[in-house]
């Protein structure tokens, strides 16, 4: 595989409970590896049709913030039309139009270019998968 292009799988544990897990740390270190001192883009990935990625402050509570804004966007309760899984399922194949699966952020000199209090973030409402797959890829 060429220097210019890199890519790795990060397995998430989400555990049974609705979660935004920081991946700000993972991305960092796979960057220390891929990228080096390069410029280039981290794009970040979650192949589910249930969770989602988002560029969002944590540890002030907006992470929990995030989530009760979900809860009254899309109520786990029984108005969606797919049905299966938890009560309220349907509401999260619905979740990737509000926070997409995917994020391409810029990396300059091997660094994650972030603002002061941005991370990176996979966000999972759905209860019965505990755990996602998250792949980085680095393009230079």
């Amino acid at each position: 595989m060429s220097d210019a292009f890199t890519t790795r799988v990060l397995t998430v544990s989400t555990g049974s409970q609705e979660r935004v897990v920081d991946l700000t740390r993972d991305c960092e270190a796979f960057l220390r590896e891929a990228a080096a001192d390069r410029d280039g883009l981290l794009n970040v990935f979650v192949p589910h049709a249930t969770a989602g990625i988002a560029v969002i402050e944590t540890g002030a509570g907006s992470d929990d913030d995030l989530l009760a804004a979900l809860h009254t966007l899309l109520p786990a309760d029984d108005r969606w039309q797919h049905r299966h899984g938890s009560p309220g399922h349907g509401r999260d194949h619905v979740l990737p139009a509000f926070i997409p699966p995917h994020a391409t952020l810029p990396v300059i000199g091997g660094r994650l270019e972030l603002g002061t209090w941005q991370s990176v973030c996979l966000v999972d409402t759905n209860v019965d998968n505990a755990e996602r797959r998250v792949r980085l890829s680095f393009l230079s």
